[in-house]
């Protein structure tokens, strides 16, 4: 080293240090989370809950992660929507139905790019009735094949979750649910 003068390299290296030590508890939460994305995605496509209750998940609520659904169907009109909404919550395969409308829906279907206006329904049900919404669904559905996906809810506001349960509760006990 020549003159007291500190090489560039050794002054970026404790630059990029002390930048470390700054941003450290700052990145450390984001981090840990993004560990915790696989899993989550992983459950998600697998459609079954995780086995073991994250401790985020309301531990000590009673409430079972991924026992109820959020379930998503795409309808042509909110008239069509309407119609379905009302008969899965008198059937109690839901609990509650939220029509989002004007959504575009852009896809391919039968070699050719789609563009259409529907109504997105969100459906709260548990996750054991997402079969029998299903099948209720595809039976009363205009479209030739019909959009129902379902998503495990993993936590949520417990006394909603409860709810949704106790209005479903009768068909659960059923072994079969008919259109």
């Amino acid at each position: 080293m020549s003159g007291g003068r500190v090489p560039a390299v050794l002054l970026g290296g404790v630059a990029s240090l002390l930048l470390s030590f700054v941003w450290m508890p700052v990145l450390l939460p984001v981090a840990s989370r993004l560990l915790l994305l696989p899993r989550a995605l992983l459950t998600m496509a697998s459609g079954s809950p995780p086995t073991q209750p994250s401790p985020a998940s309301g531990s000590g609520s009673g409430y079972v992660p991924g026992s109820v659904s959020a379930a998503f169907v795409t309808c042509p009109n909110e008239k069509v929507a309407k119609e379905i909404a009302r008969a899965v919550v008198e059937k109690h395969l839901a609990a509650c139905v939220n029509l989002i409308p004007q959504i575009t829906s852009i896809y391919e279907w039968k070699g050719k790019i789609e563009e259409d206006s529907e109504v997105l329904m969100m459906i709260k049900t548990q996750s054991s009735l997402v079969p029998a919404l299903t099948d209720f669904v595809r039976s009363v559905h205009p479209y030739e094949v019909a959009e129902v996906i379902a998503l495990p809810v993993e936590q949520g506001n417990f006394p909603y979750l409860q709810w949704v349960h106790q209005v479903t509760e009768s068909v659960s006990d059923s072994s079969t649910v008919l259109p």
